[in-house]
C-alpha cells in the first residue's frame, strides 16, 4: 500500500527521460555484444548459455527474497546481547502473557516452577518494557499481568512461569536491576492461573450461600493474611468500641471494614501493602454480604445411633439461641466446665457470640422432638481454626461427639486450612480419644492443666464431607 502523500507525488519529465536514455544504451550495448558474439563459431552457443544462466539467476533472487522477506530487521551495527533482539524476545513475551506460552520462552520438556511476584516501578514510559526484557533474559514467560498505578509509582503483579533451576534471589536481582523495588516473590500454584474476575465471581457466589464464607473468601482473595472480626458488644455485653466508616480504612498493611453483623472485619498481611484495587475488591464482598444478610445452608442428615435413636445433623445460627440455652440448662457444671474452661455462670454470654457465622460454622444434633443435644464448633482464629464440642450429658458416650467432629474436620478441610485444634483440660479423656480417632498427625501442648491438641490436615485423605468421620469410634471415643 502506498501512502495519500506519495499517491499524490507529482509526475516529473525529466524521470521520463531518463529512463528512455537507459532502455536505448541498453538496446545499443546489447546488439554489440550479440554482433561481437554472433560472428565467432560458438557465438549462438554462448548466446543460449547465457540466457540460461540470466534466468536461473532471476530465479534464484525470486526465492531467496520471498524465503527472507518476513524476517525482522537487525539493528544498526548488529545483535548485541541486551539489544534489539532481546527487546524483540520481550515484546514477543509480554504480548503472548494471556496464552502463557510467551515467544521463545520455556521448552516444553524442561521443568517449570510457577511463581507470584509484585514489584513497584517509575510511573515511566518503557518501565514494564525493561521488567520484560529482563524476565525474557531469563527464559521466563508471563502468564497473567495486572497493573495498580499508585502515587508513588506503579505496582506491577506477575504470574511467572520459570525455568526450575531459577531460584528466587536470582530473579528479585534481575527485576532490581532492570529498575523494581519492593519486590515481593512465592511460590504459586495451579489455582492462581484462574483470572481475576472468574476467581471474584466464584468468591462471590460462595458468599451468596453462606455468610460463614466470608472470612474465608477475602482469605482466599488477598492470599496469605490474618483476618479477625472483631464485635461490637463483648461476650460481657459491654460496647468494644470497635467501629469503622462504612467506606472502610486502608493503612497499608492492614484493613479495616465494616462488618454487617456489628464490629469491624480487621484484616492484616504485614509482609506486602494491600493495593487500592484489593481494597476496593474486598469491600465490594462485605458489601454483597450486607446487602443478602443472615442466610446458612439448611441441609441435614439423619443418623441412627448404635442404641437405634434418630438424630438430625445440621447446620445452626443464631435461631437457634434459645434452643441452645435450654441444652446449657440440662447439662452439668462438669460437661460445661470442661467445655468453657472458665466460669459455669458466664457460658450463656458465649453463645452468641459461637452462633454467628461470621466466626465459624456450627453443627447441631437434635432429636425428632426437635431437642439439641450437641453442639459442635469450627471457629476461624485468625491464621488458625479451632473445634469445639459440647455434648449433654444424657447423650455422652454414644458416638455423636465423634460424629460432629468428624464432619468438623471435613468443613475445614473444603474450607482449605491446613490444620484444627482443641483445647480442653488434660483428664478431658472422652475429647482426646475423639482427637485420636480421626487418624490424623496430632501435636499436644501441655501448659497448667490447659491441653491443646492440634490435627493436620491431609487433603488427599480428606476431600468429601464425612470422609474424615470414623467409622466404628470406640466406646472410650464416645462423648
Amino acid at each position: 500500500m502506498t501512502s495519500a502523500k506519495s499517491a499524490r507525488r507529482p509526475h516529473h519529465w525529466r524521470r521520463d527521460l531518463i529512463e528512455l536514455a537507459a532502455l536505448f544504451t541498453a538496446v545499443a550495448v546489447a546488439d554489440a555484444i550479440a554482433n561481437l558474439i554472433g560472428h565467432q563459431p560458438d557465438g549462438p552457443y554462448l548466446l543460449v548459455a547465457s540466457a540460461v544462466a540470466l534466468v536461473a539467476t532471476a530465479a534464484f533472487h525470486t526465492w531467496w527474497a520471498r524465503r527472507h522477506s518476513h524476517a525482522p530487521p537487525s539493528g544498526e551495527g548488529g545483535s548485541a546481547p541486551g539489544g534489539a533482539d532481546a527487546a524483540e524476545h520481550g515484546a514477543r513475551v509480554a504480548a503472548g502473557m494471556a496464552g502463557g506460552s510467551g515467544a521463545g520462552g520455556i521448552a516444553g520438556a524442561e521443568e517449570t516452577t510457577l511463581w507470584r511476584m509484585r514489584t513497584t516501578v517509575r510511573d515511566a514510559p518503557g518501565s514494564l518494557a525493561a521488567l520484560c526484557v529482563a524476565l525474557a533474559g531469563l527464559r521466563v514467560d508471563i502468564l497473567t499481568l495486572g497493573t495498580h498505578p499508585l502515587a508513588q509509582g506503579t505496582v506491577d503483579e506477575f504470574l511467572l512461569r520459570a525455568p526450575a533451576s531459577l531460584q528466587a534471589q536470582e530473579l528479585s536481582r534481575e527485576i532490581a536491576a532492570a529498575g523494581g523495588t519492593s519486590t515481593w516473590i512465592e511460590r504459586a500454584d495451579a489455582h492462581d492461573l484462574v483470572d481475576i474476575p472468574t476467581r471474584v465471581l466464584s468468591l462471590a457466589t460462595r458468599t451468596a450461600l453462606d455468610a460463614a464464607e466470608l472470612p474465608l473468601a477475602l482469605r482466599q482473595l488477598l492470599g496469605r493474611c490474618t483476618i479477625h472480626s472483631l464485635p461490637a458488644v463483648s461476650v460481657t455485653g459491654r460496647p468494644t468500641g470497635e467501629s469503622a466508616p462504612v467506606e472502610g480504612v486502608l493503612e497499608e498493611t492492614v484493613m479495616r471494614l465494616r462488618d454487617p453483623s456489628g464490629g469491624v472485619i480487621s484484616v492484616e498481611r504485614p509482609y506486602l501493602p494491600f493495593t487500592p484495587t484489593e481494597f476496593a475488591r474486598a469491600r465490594a464482598l462485605v458489601e454483597l454480604d450486607a446487602r443478602l444478610g443472615p442466610r446458612v445452608p439448611r441441609g441435614e442428615d439423619v443418623l441412627t445411633l448404635p442404641e437405634g435413636n434418630e438424630i438430625t445433623v445440621r447446620r445452626a445460627d443464631r435461631d437457634d439461641l434459645a434452643a441452645a440455652r435450654a441444652m446449657h440448662d440440662r447439662c452439668s457444671q462438669r460437661t460445661l466446665g470442661l467445655r468453657y474452661h472458665g466460669p459455669v455462670a458466664d457460658a450463656d454470654r458465649y453463645l452468641d457470640h459461637l452462633l454467628s457465622p461470621r466466626f465459624g460454622r456450627t453443627l447441631a444434633a437434635q432429636t425428632a422432638s426437635g431437642k439439641l443435644v450437641a453442639l459442635g464448633h469450627l471457629l476461624w482464629d485468625g491464621d488458625e481454626t479451632e473445634v469445639a464440642l459440647l455434648v449433654e450429658d444424657d447423650w455422652q458416650r454414644r458416638g455423636i461427639g465423634s460424629e460432629l467432629l468428624g464432619r468438623l474436620v471435613a468443613l475445614a478441610v473444603e474450607a482449605g486450612c491446613d490444620s484444627v485444634y482443641a483445647v480442653t483440660q488434660s483428664h478431658n479423656t472422652g475429647m482426646v480419644a475423639a482427637m485420636r480417632a480421626l487418624e490424623l498427625p496430632l501435636d499436644y501442648q501441655i501448659e497448667e492443666g490447659t491441653l491443646v491438641i492440634t490435627a493436620r490436615l491431609t487433603t488427599d485423605r480428606l476431600t468429601t464431607e464425612g470422609s474424615a468421620r470414623p467409622s466404628a469410634p470406640t466406646e472410650g471415643a464416645r462423648r
